[in-house]
């Protein structure tokens, strides 16, 4: 036997034990900004190990807690294949696709199950068109609500803030907000415990897991929670690059994509859950909890449609086509 053929059969050897053990499985990098414990992850880490299970020879692995990326600096490298996968709030990416910043916009998501039907319809193809065109591809479509908190009122309705110093997530947010009389402070989410504590802000709005996680219940008076009603909607998606994705086989592509739905599925729930641990956890410390009725989000809806929504629709091209088709989902 000459070395020559003992070294090709050596190599045969070795390409069909690592066929066997999936050594040479496809491995994908997903970043993304929060901790372990967040619903973000949870969700990424049952679509690896969902996607591990099937048995494809594909690898998911997860960097979270901004060790690959920065929060907002993530959407950039995805669409240049330097990132294979993010969950990431779209709207971060507003400034490479001002379209983008109509998925946190006051007024356009009701509550969860309306969201949800948002993700279905034609306003988020046209979202997904632009994505397709940054080479980015949406897999697991979800949005996470918030709700307001205040030293000085419970906050439900426009007039609840005028005069009010408060922190908003989001431009659009801020220009609404300042339209009802308050006065608006901008700063990270990770900032308002101590702004709150020393006066800065007089009330916040942001999410609801932010409000846990950020203990603000031992600074606010008041909470007004995302329920049956909410203002404050984010969509912040599981998003994959497409060349990757159209460069998996096919039974990788299915693999990713079943897992998807079914994670999906999963996240809608959770968000649900995690707004009623929140509530509870303000209740719990004797915060004072308000509603924000029907009537109430009418009340802004309208405001917005004077003060966000123009600004949204004179600055983005086809703004205002997005605008209503978005608006027209019920």
């Amino acid at each position: 036997m000459t070395r020559r053929f003992l070294a090709a059969s050596t190599l045969a050897v070795i390409a069909a034990m690592g066929a066997a053990t999936g050594a040479f499985a496809e491995k994908l990098k997903l970043s993304h900004q929060w901790s372990e414990g967040d619903v973000r992850h949870k969700v990424a880490q049952m679509v690896a190990d969902d996607v591990a299970a099937a048995g494809v020879d594909l690898e998911i692995q997860i960097f979270p807690n901004q060790t690959l990326f920065k929060a907002r600096e993530q959407y950039t490298p995805l669409s240049r294949g330097q990132l294979d996968m993010t969950i990431f709030p779209l709207s971060y990416a507003g400034g490479q696709q001002p379209a983008y910043n109509l998925t946190l916009m006051p007024g356009l998501v009701k509550n969860h199950e309306h969201g949800a039907r948002l993700s279905a319809s034609p306003f988020m193809d046209q979202i997904e068109e632009i994505m397709a065109g940054d080479d980015v591809k949406t897999l697991v479509h979800g949005y996470l609500a918030g709700g307001f908190g205040s030293n000085k009122g419970c906050i439900t309705k426009p007039a609840d803030v005028q005069g009010v110093t408060i922190r908003a997530a989001g431009k659009s947010f801020e220009e609404m907000l300042a339209g009802a009389g308050a006065s608006i402070s901008s700063m990270a989410s990770s900032e308002v415990y101590s702004a709150l504590q020393t006066g800065v802000l007089d009330a916040a709005n942001t999410s609801s897991e932010s409000f846990l996680s950020y203990r603000l219940y031992e600074q606010l008076q008041c909470y007004t929670p995302a329920g049956d009603t909410a203002l404050w909607f984010m969509y912040q998606p599981l998003l994959i690059n497409k060349t990757t994705f159209d460069n998996l086989s096919a039974e990788q592509q299915t693999a990713l994509t079943e897992a998807s739905a079914k994670a999906e599925t999963w996240y809608l729930e959770q968000a649900k859950e995690g707004d009623a641990i929140t509530t509870k956890a303000f209740a719990d410390a004797g915060v004072e909890i308000a509603e924000m009725t029907s009537e109430d989000f009418d009340a802004w809806r309208e405001l917005a449609k004077e003060t966000s929504y123009p600004s949204f629709a004179g600055s983005v091209e086809g703004g205002q086509d997005l605008l209503d088709m978005a608006l027209s989902v019920e």
